[in-house]
C-alpha cells in the first residue's frame, strides 16, 4: 500500500506553477523531494498535509482524504518554522498537544526534548531558530503518525544533531508500516537515508527513481571540447562547460565507458545531478 499517492496535482499563483505532479511513497520507506528554490518542494509538501487545495488532481494519504480529520491525525507535518506561539514553553506545547491528539504520548515528547536538547521551560521566543525547529520535529513524531512531512526540517541544525535526526528517521521507518517525504537543500542528508528521490523542477516532476540505483549508474564524463565534438548526443543526458573542461551527465557509466574507454568517468552525487539539470545544457531540455 502506498502510504501517499498524488496524480496530476497543479497549484498556480503569481508566475509560478505546480503542473501535473505525480509520485507515489510506499509504506516502510524515506523518499527525498529534491529541487532547487521555487522548484516547487513546498507547495507539494503544503497541498499533501491539507495546508493548500490543489486547483486540480488528486491526493490520497493512507487510502484517504488529507482534509479528513482522522487521516490528518495520523500525519506529522513539519515547515520552515516553529508555529507555535513564543510565549510558550515546549511543556506548555506539550500539554496543548496532548488535549488535541489522543495518541499523544509524553513519555515520548520528553525523550525527543532531552536527546533534541529542547529546554522544556524556557520559552519558545528565547529559543535558537535551530532548537525551536528541534521542538517542531519533536511534536511531529509525539503524537504517533504513519506518515512524516517535512520540508527542509534539519535546516539550521548542526551536524551532530542533525545525524542523530536522520537515525531516529531511520529507527521511525523500521516497521514499514510508516513512510517520510522529506525536502532538504543538504543532499548528503538524502544521500544517507532516503531510499527513492524525487526532482522537482520548475514545478514539474523531472524524474522519480531509486536512490542507489541513480547513484550507481549515473556519473560524469569529463572531456576536452575536441573529444566532447565525437560524443553522439544521445550517449549523455546534460552537458555544461568549466575552465578546465565539458563535462557530461550520462545515465549509464558502464555503458558509456565501453563506447569511450579514453574518456575519463566518474562517481556522481545527488548535488551534482541536480546542477546539472538545474544548470547545464543539451539533448534532456531540447
Amino acid at each position: 500500500m502506498d502510504s501517499i499517492w498524488a496524480k496530476d496535482l497543479c497549484k498556480s499563483w503569481g508566475d509560478f506553477a505546480l503542473e501535473r505532479v505525480s509520485f507515489q511513497v510506499p509504506q516502510g520507506r524515506i523518499v527525498g523531494l529534491m529541487g532547487e528554490n521555487g522548484a516547487g518542494k513546498s507547495t507539494t509538501l503544503r497541498l499533501l498535509a491539507g495546508a493548500l487545495a490543489p486547483d486540480s488532481g488528486e491526493i490520497r494519504l493512507l487510502g484517504g482524504s488529507p482534509q479528513d480529520p482522522a487521516v490528518r491525525a495520523q500525519v506529522g507535518a513539519v515547515f520552515d518554522h516553529c508555529p507555535f506561539p513564543g510565549s510558550f514553553s515546549a511543556n506548555t506545547v506539550g500539554r496543548m498537544l496532548a488535549g488535541i491528539y489522543p495518541t499523544w504520548d509524553a513519555a515520548y515528547f520528553r525523550s525527543c526534548l532531552g536527546r533534541f536538547q529542547v529546554p522544556p521551560e524556557k520559552p519558545i521566543a528565547a529559543l535558537s531558530k535551530g532548537t525551536r525547529q528541534k521542538l517542531a520535529i519533536a511534536c511531529a513524531l509525539a503524537h504517533r503518525p504513519k506518515i512524516l512531512l517535512l520540508d527542509e526540517a534539519t535546516a539550521g541544525l548542526d551536524p551532530v544533531v542533525r545525524d542523530d535526526l536522520l537515525d531516529l528517521f531511520l529507527e521511525y521507518i523500521q516497521d514499514e508500516a510508516h513512510a517520510i517525504l522529506f525536502s532538504s537543500h543538504i543532499t548528503g542528508d538524502m544521500e544517507k537515508v532516503a531510499d527513492y528521490v524525487i526532482f522537482l523542477h520548475q514545478g514539474k516532476v523531472i524524474f522519480q527513481a531509486q536512490k542507489d540505483e541513480l547513484l550507481e549508474q549515473y556519473g560524469i564524463a569529463r572531456c576536452g571540447r575536441e573529444a566532447f565534438a565525437r560524443l553522439d548526443k544521445s550517449d549523455y543526458l546534460l552537458v555544461r562547460q568549466t575552465n578546465a573542461a565539458t563535462e557530461c551527465l550520462v545515465a549509464d557509466k558502464e555503458v558509456f565507458h565501453k563506447k569511450y574507454p579514453s574518456i575519463l568517468l566518474d562517481r556522481t552525487s545527488l548535488e551534482e545531478i541536480m546542477l546539472f539539470y538545474t544548470k547545464g545544457d543539451g539533448p534532456w531540455k531540447a
